[in-house]
């Protein structure tokens, strides 16, 4: 393995993005030590001896630059790279200026980047050493360029490893917020989903939703998940931090996402249906991708399809901006995103809401329902 026994100390908040880099390095050989914010950094690094540091600088509380201030008071010997999840190049700029040996941009499409930046770091920060020292960290650089072909067609193969990173990123059936409801059901009849579902809210008066379908339909699909919730979840961070409302704007946000799918390199298309809702005006704004599903307005035991612009999926480099359909929720009624088939409208009218289970004699695919009340 290209980085065994290297001691990794890993600061970052996104438990999803903590989690996928974590078991990656370890994958890599890595010991990888965790913590979510800036006061927990300093406390495992004041205790512990590490090789290599890789922080996010967006942490809550104690922040990644003072953390990285203290580190250096500590330690300056222990290399760091930091990770910057907007376009602020001054912090990045003041992270080098203190001793970062490198710096990566959220999200990260190709986990091997950071294995790569790891190795570099290493390789610069090292005191003089004899030559076998040298030759050694140098092979460590080749040979990760070696396996990087192979881990990825492993990762790949591996179903039950892609079963278990899905798996985590899906919420609970019925999730309840200040003024709506999602319930859905989503129906896989392999190990992995090629559909997801996901909501958010953003800020006090807005609650985003979407629906997405990946192809190719195998294993690829959980690494189509995991990037699509990264991606979200940076911009949720920038609007947080006052610094972008792309989130809730679905047709940049479209945009975007496919900007971020074709430079992934992955290959993925995506289908998907993002909606934004705006709770203290009750107004909804749905944007579409692909046509592989459908957006319908619910009233009682009718759904009334929404018309929606028609556009090529994400991950198309042909794909071109995506229009937006804008209204206002009457009274009881409910907004619903779903698969074609009959079997998936039924279930949906009957209000069977099971969440992501695994059912062969069911089409794969389902269906995502927003209640306002």
């Amino acid at each position: 393995m290209a980085l065994t026994d290297v001691e990794i100390l890993f600061v970052e908040d996104d438990p999803i993005f903590r989690h996928v880099v974590a078991d990656f390095l370890q994958g890599q050989g890595a010991k990888v030590h965790l913590a979510h914010d800036g006061k927990e950094g300093i406390a495992l690094f004041s205790d512990t001896t590490f090789d290599i540091v890789i922080a996010d600088l967006g942490l809550p509380g104690l922040g990644g630059l003072p953390m990285l201030r203290q580190m250096q008071d500590i330690n300056p010997a222990v290399p760091s790279i930091v990770i910057s999840a907007n376009d602020v190049m001054a912090d990045v700029v003041e992270a080098l200026r203190i001793g970062a040996s490198d710096y990566l941009t959220k999200p990260v499409a190709d986990l091997f980047i950071i294995e790569q930046a790891i190795i570099q770091a290493m390789l610069t920060a090292a005191t003089p050493m004899n030559v076998s020292g040298q030759t050694h960290l140098h092979e460590m650089n080749e040979l990760s360029y070696l396996e990087l072909t192979d881990n990825l067609q492993l990762l790949e193969q591996n179903a039950q490893a892609a079963k278990s990173v899905q798996q985590q990123l899906f919420p609970a059936s019925h999730i309840l917020y200040p003024k709506a409801v999602i319930d859905y059901s989503l129906f896989k009849n392999n190990d992995v989903s090629a559909y997801f579902i996901d909501s958010t809210m953003v800020g006090d008066s807005h609650l985003v939703m979407y629906m997405a379908h990946f192809d190719p339909e195998d294993n690829s699909a959980a690494f189509g998940c995991v990037l699509l919730k990264s991606f979200i979840n940076q911009k949720l961070k920038l609007f947080r931090n006052g610094l972008s409302t792309t989130l809730i704007e679905p047709d940049k946000m479209l945009g975007y996402l496919n900007k971020r799918m074709v430079r992934s390199g992955l290959h993925i298309l995506t289908d998907i249906i993002y909606v934004c809702v705006d709770l203290q005006q009750y107004t909804v704004s749905v944007a579409q991708a692909g046509n592989g599903l459908r957006c319908y307005l619910r009233h009682d035991n009718h759904l009334m399809p929404l018309v929606l612009p028609s556009a090529l999926p994400l991950g198309d480099v042909n794909w071109h901006q995506s229009g937006v359909q804008r209204r206002t929720l009457l009274i009881d009624e409910k907004l619903c995103i779903g698969t074609y088939h009959q079997q998936h409208k039924q279930q949906l009218l009957d209000n069977r809401f099971t969440g992501l289970v695994y059912q062969t004699d069911i089409n794969a695919g389902g269906f995502m329902q927003l209640s306002c009340h």
